[in-house]
């Protein structure tokens, strides 16, 4: 682990079980550096203090904090593609959950350390003035390696594994106070689950290009290897079919970067449930190719909608000694 980098993106290995995401506005009057650094003091607390400041062991709870492009202002140009996401396919847009000024991310195995470590965190930016722009309870199975979604399928299978893949496609080297963080984009993305799960699961498995029972690609082998995108049948049809997700997403398909994705599954009822989709990556165009590549043909995403989206910029980790966001941020009142 890189002391200097934020915990909670790519430490734990394992994403958390429980999460709350949530994105806020600052006034247009406050400080941000004055508000970036009393929220970097309450999140040091939460997880670098001995004791138990929320009244119960804090055991795996990790914070991640990032900035909107607001914030960042013009220094924002230092970072590959900057923060402002394009408009895709698919997207029910409203002003109160597109973009926003900041990113936090509480993530436990314990569901009651995550609400009382968001309870405290919203109250301390509350009596800061900043109100909350959306916010969403996420959720994810036990265990080692990718877990199900609320699909049957294992998710989160295509990232980055080792550390110098981690290096090379999460994390930046620069410039300047850039160094040591990363680019997050955040959606929640409603599913279709009940149309979905009505196909049948070959054709269930035809759009995702994995199968349902382990998540091995369609194209052979075990669930974590790669895919082969060129392998076909006898008759020459390719083992993963050209509008699955697994080949659209894949990043030797779109030419893009590999993101990491932490995402967690989600539902506020029947109507309303899906994933709370969460990935980092050192180029906003890691992303951004891959959701065009997505837009223009896949099976999976007609059962999708975006009701939610922002990208935000996570600096290095923070310390008493080390202001949450400095360095960075468009003023320092």
């Amino acid at each position: 682990m890189n002391d200097a980098r934020q915990a909670g993106v790519d430490s734990p290995a394992q994403p958390q079980t429980h999460a709350v995401l949530s994105v806020y506005d600052l006034p247009v009057e406050a400080g941000s550096a004055r508000v970036a650094a009393r929220l970097g003091e309450v999140v040091f607390e939460l997880t670098g203090k001995p004791g138990r400041p929320l009244g119960v062991a804090a055991g795996d709870l990790t914070v991640i904090v990032g900035l909107g492009s607001r914030l960042i202002g013009p220094a924002g140009k230092g970072l590959p593609g900057g923060l402002e996401l394009p408009s895709f396919a698919r997207e029910e847009r409203t002003a109160g959950t597109w973009g926003g000024d900041l990113l936090v991310q509480v993530c436990a195995s314990d569901p009651v350390v995550v609400a009382l470590a968001d309870t405290r965190l919203a109250e301390v930016l509350a009596a800061e003035g900043v109100s909350v722009r959306w916010s969403q309870a996420g959720f994810r199975p036990p265990g080692g390696g990718p877990v199900r979604n609320l699909l049957g399928f294992p998710d989160g299978i295509e990232n980055p594994r080792t550390r110098p893949e981690l290096d090379r496609e999460v994390w930046l080297d620069g410039p300047g106070p850039f160094t040591d963080g990363t680019i997050a984009v955040v959606r929640r993305l409603r599913i279709d689950v009940t149309g979905f799960l009505a196909q049948s699961t070959a054709r269930q498995e035809e759009a995702i290009g994995r199968r349902k029972s382990d998540g091995a690609p369609l194209s052979g082998g075990e669930a974590l290897d790669r895919l082969d995108l060129l392998a076909k049948t006898p008759r020459g049809r390719y083992l993963v079919p050209a509008m699955a997700h697994a080949r659209r997403a894949n990043p030797n398909a779109s030419g893009s970067g590999r993101m990491l994705r932490r995402g967690y599954s989600y539902r506020n009822g029947p109507e309303d449930q899906g994933l709370l989709f969460v990935s980092f990556q050192r180029a906003l165009r890691t992303f951004t190719a891959t959701q065009r590549r997505l837009d223009d043909g896949d099976d999976l995403m007609r059962f999708v909608t975006a009701t939610a989206s922002g990208a935000f910029f996570v600096p290095r980790a923070f310390t008493p000694e080390r202001p949450l966001g400095g360095g960075v941020l468009g003023e320092q009142g």
